[in-house]
């Protein structure tokens, strides 16, 4: 780590420098990640083609967030960028897959409370608290809802690959998580929890 060298500086520099206006920073961060980035993408995608599609999502999104303002991984530039190609890599295959994913009846999204309108920085820090307090209310669970929940929403894994893990059929995952969610409704009810940011 080259952190104090004057023609390395770090990637907290380089963001700031970004979010102030320098493109040429934006440059060097992209230059200084790309390989690292595009080889953990295509190591999961293994299609040269589609990885590109997805390495220039991943920092479509970067750009979006940081011309937003809402970067505050206070340096740890790469575990972040690595999250978002992460998750983007986790679309995709949803996508292609057509891995069993709950039709959008709400049933399953904890998120539904959370107001949608454009984050904010107090909005981010009330999620962010939300999420402490679910998480402290998802211990309370009986443990194969628990699991699965954690499983789905935490560790962003499929349903197929929860009944994998956990040696139930999809159905069986998919019903625990619903009443993992129910049950969850109700904690959240009794402790008060307010969800609206």
């Amino acid at each position: 780590m080259q952190k104090n060298h004057p023609t390395q500086p770090t990637d907290a520099v380089l963001v700031k420098d970004y979010i102030n206006g320098s493109e040429l920073a934006l440059e060097r961060l992209i230059n200084r990640h790309q390989l690292q980035i595009f080889n953990f993408i295509n190591s999961k995608i293994n299609d040269r083609d589609t990885s590109e599609d997805i390495f220039q999502d991943t920092f479509i999104k970067v750009i979006r967030t940081l011309k937003n303002g809402l970067y505050n991984e206070e340096g740890k530039f790469l575990p972040w960028v690595m999250r978002i190609a992460h998750n983007l890599v986790i679309d995709h295959f949803r996508k292609s897959n057509r891995i069993p994913t709950v039709e959008n009846n709400d049933e399953f999204d904890i998120f539904q409370f959370i107001s949608d309108s454009a984050p904010n920085a107090e909005n981010i820090l009330v999620q962010e608290q939300v999420l402490k307090d679910i998480q402290k209310l998802v211990q309370e669970l009986p443990e194969d809802q628990k699991e699965v929940l954690i499983m789905r929403l935490y560790r962003d894994m499929s349903f197929k690959e929860i009944a994998e893990n956990t040696n139930v059929s999809i159905n069986t995952a998919l019903g625990r998580m619903r009443y993992a969610i129910i049950n969850l409704r109700k904690l959240i009810e009794e402790h008060k929890i307010i969800l609206e940011a």
